[in-house]
Formats: C-alpha cells, structure tokens, sequence
C-alpha cells in the first residue's frame, strides 16, 4: 500500500501526548523511501520514532537512514558506529560513559546531527533502557515569566565538563585531552527556522555567560529538571531488532545504567544537521 493510500493514523501509533510515537510499517516500504517525507514530519512533531523489531541489517539501516535525511558518516569514516561499554566491543567506551546522562549530540558543531538511527543487537543483562526527552515541549510549558527570564542567554558548551559527570577527579593529562576538543558558546534557547524554539541544556552545558556561577547552575540544572518531567520523557525497553529514530535538535537522550561488560550493542548511523544553532 504506497504513501498516498495510507492515512497517518495507520501508520503511526501515539506514544504519549508530549513525545514519541510507534511506527507501523513493512522493513520493504520503509526502504523504499516513498514515506521519508512523511517520517521527517512526524519525527520533528513527535521527538522519537519506535520501529519495533524491524530487524535492520547493517547495510539496511544505512539505506533506510538515507531516506530520512543526508547520511553522515563517523569520523573515522565508518558508516554504523558501536554503542556499547564493553572494552571488547568498543575501546573507546570510556567516551561513551557520557552517553548515561541527559546530553544533546554534537553540541560542539556548528549544526548539531539532525537524526540519529538505534538499532538494537545485543540486550543487556539488566537496565539498559534508553530515554528521550522533548526539549521543544519542555520550552512550550515553560511559563511566560520563565520564557522571558532566559530570553537571549548564551551557554558555554565543552566537552571537558561533560566528562567530569561520570570521571570527576581525572588526571591533568585526561583533562587536556578532553579540552583539545575545544568549547563553543550556544543560545539556551534554539531559535528554529520553522518558528519553533526548544532548549539547548545537557552535560555539556558548563555555565551562563554572565552569571553568577551558582546562578548559572542553579538555573542549568534546574531547567533540564523541568524538561525531564516524566511528560516529557519516553523511556524504550529495547528487544533485539528494534529500531528508535530521534530528532537530535529537538531531543536530549541518555542511556540508563547497565552492566558495562554484558555486551550491550546498539548500532547507530546519523544524518548531517542543516540547520546551525542561532
């Protein structure tokens, strides 16, 4: 059944009022990109979209993944990137303990990812579950006073500080090799060429310029208390296959605790951003 027969209440099973909706489509019809339009509108609506047990190969996540936006390779040019803890699978794990607290990906660009593609392989043994909150409905609930309050505020945004969360006492040469990574002063407030504003807040987000630093943190920390209200919030318990696709630039996401040696695999690919932060 192609894109012009099926209505959208067919096709995608809401989650929650605030975020999330499930995705009730054949792996066929998703690869053959006749609904990526249809995707990408309900992905910056919704936050996250579940394909439950889809059951991707790698090669297929890559096809699908470019049907929803301009595919972008890994750094180092591979094009599905290991998410996993275990030293075995990935040996720059202690990189991705980061990844277990509320953070936005690519914070550190000029435009951030713009989507970014789960799929699931190897479960682990307890926890594991990853969470996403919107950060654009975050911002909507937020009271005109507040609104108004952190109007034109810039953050300073580093890598540096975001490992401080999971390695707080590192070494002087650690520390220097996280800060080669530089830092970078965004808007708290993401002003979105469709009109829309979400908040722009994670483990990176290191102080308010011009603020006193515990104003700043007191404000920091308690925003991204607000925008992780359960309302906001859609928790996935992963089965192996399924797929999660989320708006990285209107989402923060984070990992919950697991055993960090079970095995845990979970193979992303991305899109490029096309929209700067401003």
């Amino acid at each position: 059944m192609s894109a012009a027969t099926l209505e959208k209440h067919d096709i995608f099973e809401e989650i929650s009022p605030m975020i999330g909706a499930r995705v009730h489509l054949k792996k066929q019809d998703l690869l053959s990109g006749e609904y990526g339009d249809l995707l990408r509108e309900q992905l910056s609506q919704r936050g996250v979209l579940v394909l439950p047990k889809i059951n991707f190969s790698d090669d297929e996540q890559v096809t699908f993944t470019k049907t929803i936006g301009n595919f972008m390779p890994e750094l180092a040019g591979q094009k599905v990137y290991d998410i996993s803890l275990d030293a075995k699978v990935n040996p720059n794990r202690d990189y991705l303990k980061g990844s277990l607290y509320w953070h936005i990906d690519g914070t550190m660009n000029r435009a951030p990812i713009g989507a970014a593609v789960l799929c699931s392989k190897v479960l682990p043994t307890w926890g594991g579950n990853t969470e996403f909150c919107n950060t654009y409905a975050s911002y909507d609930a937020l009271s005109e006073e507040q609104k108004q309050e952190i109007e034109g505020l810039r953050v300073v945004h580093s890598m540096w500080i975001s490992q401080l969360y999971h390695t707080p006492e590192p070494t002087r040469a650690q520390l220097e090799d996280w800060m080669r990574m530089g830092q970078t002063e965004l808007p708290l407030v993401w002003k979105h060429r469709s009109g829309r504003k979400s908040l722009i807040l994670g483990n990176t987000a290191q102080c308010i310029v011009g603020k006193d630093p515990m104003q700043s943190a007191l404000l920091l920390h308690g925003l991204r208390d607000f925008a992780t209200q359960p309302q906001f919030v859609y928790s996935h318990e992963w089965s192996v296959g399924d797929a999660v696709i989320w708006d990285n630039t209107g989402t923060m996401h984070r990992a919950m605790p697991y055993d960090p040696d079970c095995g845990r695999l979970l193979h992303r690919t991305k899109t490029a951003g096309d929209e700067p932060i401003e």
